[in-house]
């Protein structure tokens, strides 16, 4: 059974990064006030191709939800039907959507939290950074994450796809507790930030959070399966990981070597 969609009507169209062509999409659903989402859900977009067949596409919003918008970060890749279509079309036209959906969603109650991505799968954790530290509304300013720390461990190869950077680096100034971390894959030599793979960098948060801790609060070994975690101040943290399949497993790995217990690593894949 075909779901119902509803048409969102494209505002604006902004280009990310000239060299990859990514784009950052603006929408407004053209009969509705208000689209009801969580921030970190996805919406499928529909359209028929050159071929008469119906494509259907899957995208993260990229925002935190106000009234009737929402926002998506897509790569334009060669050959692909959907990325193009999106890609090429003017500001004004309407585009077919059902949704939200998913349950990549930070979770209750609020714990301090590591957001992991690369490439476009920085688009939910903008969502979620708008969530909890909103730069715009009646809460503008204000700090929803209860003072928790938040560490944003982002990574790309090259400086031009580190989407969204000004923004996250502007909340990292803005707020203390939140901890923008970006690395490059393949650096040039006059690149005086981090390099690496973001595997590197939430080990190295997680060891440090450990080496704070007095011996005696440390597990003596990760949890069993099925077993329920004890309560530990070093593990009172979700891990929120999003990106291409071999990342999101080898973030995964490292934080059951060290202790983590399943629950609180939320993931959502792409390819």
């Amino acid at each position: 059974m075909a779901r119902e969609t509803y048409p969102a009507r494209l505002l604006k169209k902004t280009c990310l990064s000239e060299s990859v062509q990514c784009f950052h999409f603006e929408f407004a659903l053209a009969d509705r006030e208000a689209f009801s989402y969580t921030a970190g859900q996805f919406i499928s977009a529909v359209a028929v191709d050159t071929n008469g067949k119906t494509q259907t596409r899957a995208y993260s919003i990229a925002a935190a939800p106000r009234e009737n918008h929402f926002d998506l970060c897509v790569n334009r890749v060669e050959g692909g039907f959907f990325s193009n279509y999106l890609a090429d079309l003017p500001e004004g036209a309407i585009v077919q959507i059902h949704g939200p959906h998913g349950n990549f969603t930070l979770r209750k109650p609020q714990t301090d939290a590591i957001f992991v991505a690369t490439g476009t799968g920085i688009a939910p954790m903008r969502a979620f950074t708008q969530a909890l530290f909103p730069d715009s509304g009646p809460n503008a300013g204000a700090d929803l994450s209860e003072g928790r720390h938040i560490w944003c461990v982002y990574g790309t190869r090259h400086e031009s796809e580190l989407y969204y950077r000004d923004y996250f680096e502007r909340i990292a100034a803005q707020h203390p507790n939140f901890h923008y971390i970006a690395t490059l894959s393949r650096a040039p030599q006059e690149w005086t930030g981090h390099r690496g793979y973001v595997q590197q960098y939430v080990a190295k948060i997680v060891d440090l959070r450990v080496a704070e801790q007095p011996p005696a609060t440390l597990p003596a070994a990760p949890p069993a399966e099925g077993e329920a975690p004890v309560a530990n101040p070093v593990f009172d943290i979700y891990t929120y990981i999003c990106g291409l399949n071999n990342m999101v497993s080898e973030v995964r790995d490292l934080l059951t070597e060290r202790g983590w217990n399943k629950k609180q690593v939320v993931f959502e894949r792409y390819d």
